[in-house]
């Protein structure tokens, strides 16, 4: 299958993961982000800690690279432990349904409005989207204006640029 599409399609605008609302995630993903967070609690942390006695060692603080990397890592570590916690805090597991209504798990072909090649996409959550992989992450424009159609259904929306853009499913799994 030959993917043709213009990635504005696809890009999500609202990203959610620090508020509020629910992520969903496939099981596969949310073990894998909390082996990830695991990873980050024990192993990283230790590893920024010893990075960072190394650095103080080294003396003065003010004009020591090495420290200010290690306290940089230390706060790109936090800030990505902060993000996993709250992220599987409010995620909802998806598993596929068999239905013939788009939803969170449904694996969709679209076709875009004047494309001979049709494109099959899984539509996700947004900490899942990878479009090389056909993940469609559900809060993106197209996402967005699939969820709840039929096979059949054409949707069609505006892209951030103002052209009209539309798609047919062709088929939801």
């Amino acid at each position: 299958m030959v993917f043709i599409f213009d990635f504005t399609d696809f890009i999500d605008y609202n990203d959610s993961t620090m508020n509020d609302e629910k992520e969903y995630l496939s099981q596969e993903k949310y073990d894998e982000l909390k082996n990830e967070l695991e990873y980050l609690r024990s192993t990283g942390r230790k590893k920024v800690l010893t990075d960072l006695e190394y650095a103080k060692s080294l003396g003065d603080l003010s004009e020591n690279a090495e420290y200010h990397e290690a306290r940089s890592k230390q706060a790109e570590l936090e800030d990505r432990v902060a993000l996993l916690e709250t992220l599987l805090k409010s995620a909802s597991i998806v598993s596929h349904k068999n239905t013939d209504i788009v939803s969170m798990g449904s694996i969709i072909v679209v076709k875009k409005k004047g494309e001979k090649e049709n494109t099959q996409l899984e539509i996700v959550g947004t900490e899942e989207a990878d479009i090389e992989k056909g993940k469609l992450s559900n809060k993106s424009p197209l996402g967005v204006v699939l969820m709840g159609k039929r096979k059949g259904d054409v949707v069609s929306y505006k892209k951030p640029n103002g052209e009209e853009t539309a798609y047919t499913v062709m088929d939801v799994h």
